[in-house]
């Protein structure tokens, strides 16, 4: 891969990685509002058992929002680091090219699509 095409795929990986951490901003945003400590009527906790499982149940999906998206940020950051290496698309198995179109599609893909094919099976 020459230095055009890695500087392209670094560029849309710091893009999604940017998109990414103002989702996961938006996430704890929100994580902090639900669970915050309050008092009273307007308290972010609710008093019918109902309102407390849908408030539950939303505080649990978020928290696995941000778990998804934080694990995420981890294959970003991986793929910047082999960037970095010299290591970016190179199939992790068989050493061989990972295809420009993979890359387009999935730009933190370690795996050609013939080994990822395999690995599914």
């Amino acid at each position: 891969m020459n230095e055009k095409d890695l500087k392209h795929f670094k560029e849309i990986i710091i893009k999604e990685k940017e998109r990414l951490l103002k989702n996961l901003d938006a996430l704890r945003e929100a994580t902090m509002e639900t669970t915050k400590d309050a008092s009273g009527e307007h308290s972010s906790y609710s008093f019918h058992m109902a309102d407390q499982g849908t408030d539950s149940q939303e505080r649990e999906k978020t928290f696995l929002f941000a778990h998804r998206e934080e694990r995420y940020l981890k294959y970003l950051e991986d793929a910047l680091r082999r960037i970095e290496r010299g290591e970016y698309g190179i199939c992790e198995n068989c050493k061989n090219p990972i295809s420009f179109k993979r890359l387009e599609a999935v730009p933190i893909a370690k795996l050609c699509v013939e080994c990822k094919n395999k690995l599914s099976k």
